[in-house]
């Protein structure tokens, strides 16, 4: 038998044991997994962006658990078992990639992802954003809008198009903050600039929530070294001047190259 089929039949087996035998196993349901698949995703997320191999691995392995324990859990409900899961997936997998397996041309990746977009809306979609989660994080949701309208069409011609936007977008919340316009006007026009910014990043082949947390690690990093060299000095953060601690975040840099 194929490793790969062998392993995934002794998880399955696994499952249906523990379903039966373990005491923590027997009372979960699909709300009650809920929250831990989505740590598990976030953990996933963490250990690619470290690119760390290994982690990934063990990662995936958990998150495949979670998969084949909602399937178990939608077998008992007779609603569903796992190989209606497998089954759904390839047919959806053969249906949106007609041209791999149909005669559709497609040579380069904006035409598939746009070919898929509107399939979508022949699989009884009744909007293109209705495909984006509700709960997803806002920078993440915006880029996935943007994505689907862009499939549909409704996009921007270039990228010195959108740049325009950003300049036309940040002169409009400088003009706000200048006269001093409440909180809701300024929070819209900051919002509507990170919009536009979201959508360069599109544009320009960037990701922005792997940016953003790229740079977030950068910060800690730093922050940290900044903190570690304060107590060789003995000297307390709060107790510094802004100079002392700049000169430190200077050397801290180095570290990163």
């Amino acid at each position: 038998m194929d490793r790969r089929i062998n392993a995934f039949q002794s998880l399955l087996d696994i499952i249906d044991k523990l379903r039966k035998e373990c005491p923590w196993d027997k009372k979960q349901t699909l709300e009650s997994l809920r929250y831990l698949t989505i740590e598990e995703t976030y953990e996933l997320s963490d250990a690619i962006l470290e690119q760390n191999l290994e982690e990934i691995k063990k990662e995936l392995g958990d998150i495949m658990l979670h998969l084949v324990f909602y399937a178990k859990i939608g077998q008992e409900k007779n609603a569903f078992d796992i190989a209606d899961v497998l089954e759904g997936i390839n047919e959806k997998l053969i249906r949106r990639h007609p041209h791999i397996f149909g005669n559709v041309i497609a040579q380069d990746e904006k035409t598939v992802k746009d070919n898929w977009e509107k399939i979508k809306l022949t699989e009884g979609r009744k909007s293109v954003l209705s495909g984006v989660p509700k709960s997803l994080p806002a920078m993440v949701k915006a880029y996935r809008m943007q994505e689907k309208a862009s499939g549909v069409g409704f996009d921007w011609e270039n990228t010195a198009q959108v740049w325009t936007k950003v300049e036309e977008e940040m002169q409009e919340l400088k003009t706000e903050l200048s006269n001093g316009a409440q909180k809701e006007r300024v929070e819209d026009e900051f919002g509507d600039l990170l919009f536009a910014l979201i959508n360069y990043a599109r544009f320009i082949g960037v990701n922005p929530d792997d940016a953003l947390e790229h740079t977030n690690k950068k910060f800690i990093r730093r922050f940290t070294y900044l903190e570690e060299e304060a107590k060789k000095m003995n000297k307390p953060m709060h107790t510094m001047t802004l100079g002392e601690m700049e000169a430190i975040w200077q050397e801290s840099k180095k570290t990163d190259r």
